[in-house]
Parts: structure tokens; sequence; C-alpha cells
């Protein structure tokens, strides 16, 4: 019987866990909210990086690292997956927002 045997891919680069940033802040002297509070920024800004996508609190991190936001997070900036935030369905809730808000004034100028 003759099989092949497809080649394994290789795995990507994973994110660092949410400690494993931490930790790197609090030996390079940081903490997260005296990171944000020395950028001008709110904490709560900087630790949503830590969650979801948020490139400027993704940078001021990798600043602080030494590092580019790419090492850290690379799911986030991998060529091969589409970019999130920007466009898709950012640009369609609000669509949808406005017309809806457009419909509710239509529905109030009809009842006067």
């Amino acid at each position: 019987m003759n099989t092949y045997t497809h080649p394994k891919k290789a795995n990507p680069p994973q994110d660092w866990h949410k400690a494993d940033i931490k930790a790197a802040l609090e030996k390079a002297g940081w903490s997260l909210r005296r990171l944000a509070e020395a950028r001008g920024y709110s904490h709560s800004m900087v630790r949503a990086a830590l969650y979801k996508p948020y490139p400027n609190a993704e940078r001021i991190i990798a600043d602080a690292l030494g590092l580019r936001p790419q090492d850290i997070w690379p799911s986030r900036y991998d060529e091969r997956r589409p970019k999130r935030g920007i466009g898709g369905y950012a640009f369609h809730k609000n669509n949808i927002n406005r017309r809806v808000r457009r419909n509710i004034n239509k529905d109030e100028v009809n009842r006067q």
C-alpha cells in the first residue's frame, strides 16, 4: 500500500503569556500601572493589551522591554491572518449603527 504523508506544518510562534509579560516588565523595573502613568495613559488601557489587540498599548509594553510588539504577540501580527480591529467588523458595526439612528430619526419625524 502506497501512503503519502503530509509534511507537518511548522507550529506558529506562540504569544507570550500575560504572566510572562508582567514578569518581564517587573524585571525591567516596571509595573503596568507605572508604565501607563509614565507614558500618560490609563493603566486599564495598557492592561487591555494583555487580553486583546491594542496597538498603542502593545507598543508601550514592547518599548519598555526593548522588543517589538511582533516579538511578544506574533499571532496579532501574522501576515497570513486577516487584520483585526481596523476596517472589517468595526466598519460594518458603525454602518449598522448609523442606519439604525437614521431610521429612528425618520420614525420620529413621521410621528409628528
